[in-house]
């Protein structure tokens, strides 16, 4: 179901389970909650026995289903407030403990809420290492930084051999940052998380998320 945060920003929220494990917030892709995300909150809250949120990540915004105005939109947003939004969602779930996982831009905003102390466990999947270029704004500051001085050793990185997003320099800073990283070697960008997308590859898809539920649940 449709929550709203007191920031004001929706989630998508599964509370069904009577004595969940752990809770868990979704930070989406680049495209926002939609039908994808109601699908994975409601199985991650089945399959994994937790109570699930996902954050919508352009609140109070219509910007259509393309890619040109979203990736445009990036550069606005606000580090602070997402991460506030990530919190709230957080604090939804009522759950003493609660984890963390990000697809594709969801991802990098994994990789900067490593500065928290609000998650248990991270995980990120093909998030962006350093900003794209496009991206870079004032309220935007690079996922290594917060690496740098934050909970590192949380964060495990799924990570596709031939994301043009992920190269190999930068999969090398984040193990110098501590990072935990899960190479799947013939996968490009966004293979795990949605069936519809052309670089889908299930076997590595159930393998990451497999090795993500061990993780969060450690």
């Amino acid at each position: 179901m449709r929550i709203t945060l007191p920031s004001g920003t929706q989630c998508e929220i599964d509370k069904t389970i009577k004595n969940p494990t752990m809770g868990l917030v979704i930070a989406p892709d680049i495209f926002g909650l939609r039908e994808l995300y109601d699908e994975l909150v409601a199985r991650f809250a089945r399959e994994w026995n937790m109570a699930v949120c996902a954050v919508e990540p352009f609140p109070g915004r219509v910007l259509g289903p393309e890619i040109e105005p979203r990736f445009a939109a990036v550069s606005t947003l606000d580090d602070e407030i997402h991460l506030r939004d990530l919190h709230e969602a957080a604090d939804a779930l009522s759950t003493p403990v609660v984890g963390l996982i990000g697809f594709c831009m969801g991802g990098m905003y994994c990789f900067k809420s490593a500065r928290s102390e609000r998650f248990k466990k991270i995980v990120s999947f093909y998030g962006m290492i350093t900003i794209p270029n496009g991206w870079q704004s004032a309220t935007q500051s690079e996922p290594l930084k917060y690496l740098q001085t934050g909970n590192a050793d949380r964060v495990l990185a799924i990570i596709g051999g031939k994301d043009h997003y992920t190269p190999p320099a930068d999969v090398a800073e984040l193990k110098n940052h501590g990072v935990q990283t899960e190479i799947y070697p013939d996968a490009e960008h966004g293979f795990a998380h949605d069936a519809a997308r052309p670089a889908h590859r299930a076997e590595d898809a159930n393998h990451a998320f497999a090795l993500t539920h061990s993780w969060l649940a450690e």
